[in-house]
């Protein structure tokens, strides 16, 4: 069965995620909660200044198998893509990866890289504290 293929890839990236651990000299940093199932994903991109292609990127934190999986994948997708391409990504392209069906509530899982790798790339969309 291809669910079955693809939770096996997802219990992969969970168990040794690709791209994990911090990043010295990022010049790109996002990240994103989820308090309803207590993940926590914090992006880091270098971006070469020459070509503005993302030549490296890390993330931290920890989560539940989704939320750390989809954070993996995306490292991986978006390694080597102008900041305009990373840009383009959608909801959408991010569910697919996974390539399984999710719940409501695993959907905001599996997009919490997303909303990490969205705040990194625009950061003048963020409020600061008052």
């Amino acid at each position: 069965m291809a669910y079955d293929m693809y939770q096996e890839v997802i219990l992969q990236h969970y168990r040794s995620p690709k791209n994990f651990g911090p990043l010295a000299g990022a010049d790109h940093v996002g990240e994103e909660s989820n308090p309803l199932c207590g993940d926590h994903i914090t992006l880091r991109l270098h971006v070469d200044p020459g070509s503005r292609k993302i030549d490296q990127v890390r993330f931290e934190g920890d989560g539940c198998a989704i939320s750390v999986a989809s954070a993996s994948m995306l490292t991986e997708k978006v390694e080597g893509l102008s900041l305009e391409e990373a840009g383009r990504l959608s909801r959408d392209d991010v569910l697919q990866m996974l390539g399984i069906p999710l719940s409501p509530v695993r959907v905001k899982c599996a997009l919490t890289g997303f909303v990490a790798l969205g705040r990194a790339l625009h950061p003048e969309t963020l409020t600061s504290p008052a």
